[in-house]
């Protein structure tokens, strides 16, 4: 935001802010000061991505009103670092080390005792530091389905997890989002997956290696697009036989770093510009409301109503005190 106030463009890695309402206000600031920006969820420039907007331009499997979306995070994390959820704070206090200055490490953040627990990489499941699971891969794995899909704000949010607790994101959990029809496309439900979860095999699939650890699922009227060895596939084998590759019909990145040099420059806005990216993260960062877990009893009665022009959750006011955070004394945005 800092430097986006001073004019000068911002490439920002995923998922871009910490919370929804950090999302909406970086877009908006963005917009604003008309700077080229470009969020680090690279495989948006790829020629998969480009390819599932043509299987679907296409109608390749038909009307598509369900989407399965799973990661084995967080049991493997940046260069196959483990890092933790489901734990509580550690206890002891050891001594900061001279290489690093805790209170700028802290940022924004709740002050608390500096501990190796919590850095580095490992930052990401706690809740005052990171955006668990969901929050480090959704922004990449939700994108080429959004682009395809034509998907924008969901109406409903709804979560079920492992126990949760005050201080890290759960060790599994599936989020559900609904979206509503847009124009000729059907109303959507994506289901997000992580900590190992998976959805169950369609019986169109009988290749092992389409549900592996991580993986997409979109399930249509006439079939199922699938990732398998990471290239788009139709389900079942005689349609994918039968229906051979979509027409090209989309122009192809340059790549995704050289898109925002490009946009710098003065060229076509970046594939994942934040006003693209903004609302992409916003949504991805509502399913962890959905997770928290001073709301778990209200949630277990009812799914989370969310209005995008008022941004706010209509049926559950106390959940719109976890759609932003205050920040520690000395920080702003």
């Amino acid at each position: 935001m800092a430097a986006i106030r001073l004019g000068k463009h911002v490439y920002c890695e995923k998922p871009l802010t910490h919370s929804a309402w950090e999302a909406r206000e970086v877009a908006k600031a963005a917009r604003a000061a008309k700077v080229a920006t470009q969020m680090g969820n690279q495989g948006q420039a790829s020629e998969e991505t480009r390819r599932l907007q043509e299987f679907v331009i296409d109608n390749a499997i038909g009307a598509i009103r369900e989407v399965h979306i799973w990661t084995d995070r967080p049991s493997r994390g940046l260069f196959d670092e483990y890092w933790p959820q489901g734990v509580s704070r550690p206890t002891d206090t050891p001594a900061v080390p001279d290489t690093l200055d805790w209170d700028m490490w802290l940022g924004p953040a709740p002050e608390r005792p500096y501990h190796p627990a919590y850095l580095p990489a490992k930052w990401r499941g706690w809740w005052d530091f990171g955006t668990g699971a969901l929050g480090d891969i959704g922004c990449h794995y939700f994108d080429p389905v959004f682009r395809a899909l034509k998907l924008g704000a969901p109406t409903t949010v709804e979560a079920s997890s492992t126990r949760v607790n005050k201080e890290t994101y759960p060790l599994g959990s599936m989020v559900t989002y609904h979206f509503p029809a847009r124009g000729e496309l059907a109303a959507v439900k994506l289901v997000w997956y992580d900590g190992g979860l998976r959805p169950a095999r369609p019986e169109q699939i009988q290749d092992n290696d389409v549900m592996g650890d991580n993986g997409h699922l979109l399930v249509g009227e006439k079939g199922v697009i699938a990732i398998n060895r990471g290239k788009w596939r139709l389900y079942p084998e005689k349609l994918a036989r039968d229906y051979g590759e979509p027409p090209k019909k989309l122009l192809r990145s340059p790549g995704h770093h050289q898109e925002w040099i490009n946009a710098c420059k003065g060229g076509p806005v970046a594939g994942s510009n934040f006003d693209w990216a903004g609302p992409l993260t916003e949504t991805v960062l509502l399913g962890n409301v959905a997770l928290r877990t001073q709301l778990r009893e209200q949630l277990t009665k009812v799914k989370l109503q969310w209005d995008s022009a008022k941004f706010e959750f209509t049926n559950l006011p106390e959940a719109n005190q976890f759609l932003r955070r205050e920040y520690r004394q000395g920080w702003t945005l």
